[in-house]
């Protein structure tokens, strides 16, 4: 079977097990957190697939890096231990990914990412967001990223779609005009 079937088919099976027992926004966290743990530290992912640790070794590392020392759910836990029996844990990471996509569509969250040269202030960063949230009709969750590398502008990823107002790739363009240009002459 391919990965993103399996781990869609986790995620949907999850997802409605929150739902029914009200749980989906704290599984929610714990998915984001399992999900940035995995991002954060490659070597997770292969101490999974290690075939020497036992269930148990997994299962609790598993838990400290979705909750840190807070104990997690009751229905997460539940989980955690159907894919390790299941032999899935190769594909936990993709289960994250899928489930918080599906919680993301099913409360309407519009995800936003802006990129700007330097620092912008807290009342900026919340303006924007209330504008892409007021256009969308959903709720945004908003990070901001400093990248001194677009020399000015600002770059907004918007759920699927990009507006990229940087100077970079601005001169990028007229450069590329240029080229374009002088290519016709001769």
């Amino acid at each position: 079977m391919e990965v993103g079937v399996i781990s869609m088919r986790y995620a949907k099976a999850l997802i409605e097990y929150a739902k029914d027992k009200g749980v989906e926004d704290r599984i929610y966290d714990e998915c984001q957190m399992l999900s940035y743990s995995f991002l954060l530290e490659p070597s997770l992912r292969k101490a999974l697939d290690s075939p020497i640790l036992e269930l148990k070794e997994k299962y609790a590392l598993i838990c400290i890096a979705a909750d840190g020392d807070q104990p997690s759910c009751r229905e997460f836990n539940r989980f955690i231990s159907l894919v390790l029996r299941q032999k899935r844990e190769g594909y936990l990471q993709f289960m994250c990914l899928m489930y918080i996509d599906l919680y993301r569509k099913l409360k309407h969250i519009g995800v936003g990412k802006l990129t700007t040269a330097v620092p912008v202030n807290r009342e900026t960063e919340e303006r924007i967001r209330e504008t892409a949230a007021h256009m969308l009709h959903v709720r945004m969750e908003m990070s901001t990223v400093v990248d001194p590398s677009i020399e000015g502008g600002f770059i907004f990823d918007i759920n699927d779609y990009r507006l990229d107002a940087s100077i970079a790739t601005q001169l990028k363009r007229v450069k590329q005009q240029f080229i374009d240009k002088n290519k016709r002459i001769v």
